[in-house]
């Protein structure tokens, strides 16, 4: 008879609990819905932020542009302007299009660029020649006046000469007394320059006070103005 040894188990030993399955760390709920309302929020601002922007881009309104090259001293004409779209800025200085007919016939304080946009700190107080100035045209004949020197809008003045004789002083005359008289002169501004003839003359049209005006015009006829051009402001 075959003799059997059997092992019976061990009832008294604590049996390890069985350890879950792990499927991975799982997220909070709450944690997970607080990332998705943040990214529809950015989402939104973004949105908003472009059409903003748009919406802007839409303002526009009508402004002044200069059409042409203009010289500091001249009247602005109507040629002289056109009238371009422009997106609203508030930090820029520009002149509606509406004034277009207030604007022409003022004077230009500085050199306008075709292309740029017109601001009223382009153009002279005052706005045009208007009643209260004269223009008198002054022959100047070569040497009498800065060669290629003078532009719209400079400042002169005029020097009258003395009136030519073809006596010649006596002894007796105040011309050896060793003094200079100081020669009368008349402020004026360059309003336009003309071409140099064969003989070196040219015609400059002077803006002068209205008291002024009948002797300038006495003495550019009697061919006794000399033109001096003044220092210009920095950056004219």
């Amino acid at each position: 008879m075959d003799t059997q040894t059997s092992f019976a188990p061990h009832l008294d030993g604590r049996r390890q609990p069985d350890l879950p399955v792990s499927a991975g760390t799982k997220k909070a709920p709450g944690r997970r819905w607080s990332t998705t309302v943040l990214l529809v929020l950015v989402t939104l601002i973004g949105a908003l932020s472009g059409a903003v922007v748009v919406a802007r881009a839409g303002d526009r309104v009508d402004v002044l542009a200069v059409a042409r090259d203009v010289q500091a001293g001249q009247v602005l004409s109507a040629h002289d302007l056109t009238t371009v779209s422009f997106a609203e800025d508030p930090g820029l200085s520009w002149v509606p299009a509406s004034r277009r007919t207030a604007v022409i016939g003022s004077r230009t304080a500085v050199d306008l660029r075709r292309g740029g946009l017109l601001s009223m700190a382009q153009l002279a107080p005052g706005g045009g020649l208007g009643d209260a100035l004269e223009v008198v045209g002054v022959e100047v004949r070569r040497g009498f006046a800065p060669r290629d020197e003078l532009r719209p809008g400079d400042k002169v003045a005029a020097v009258v000469l003395p009136a030519p004789t073809s006596a010649a002083p006596s002894s007796g005359d105040d011309a050896g007394d060793g003094k200079d008289s100081v020669p009368l002169t008349i402020a004026a501004t360059v309003r336009s320059v003309g071409t140099p003839d064969s003989t070196g003359s040219l015609v400059v049209n002077l803006i002068v006070d209205p008291k002024d005006g009948p002797l300038l015009a006495t003495k550019a006829a009697a061919k006794q103005i000399a033109l001096v051009r003044e220092p210009r402001e920095k950056g004219a």
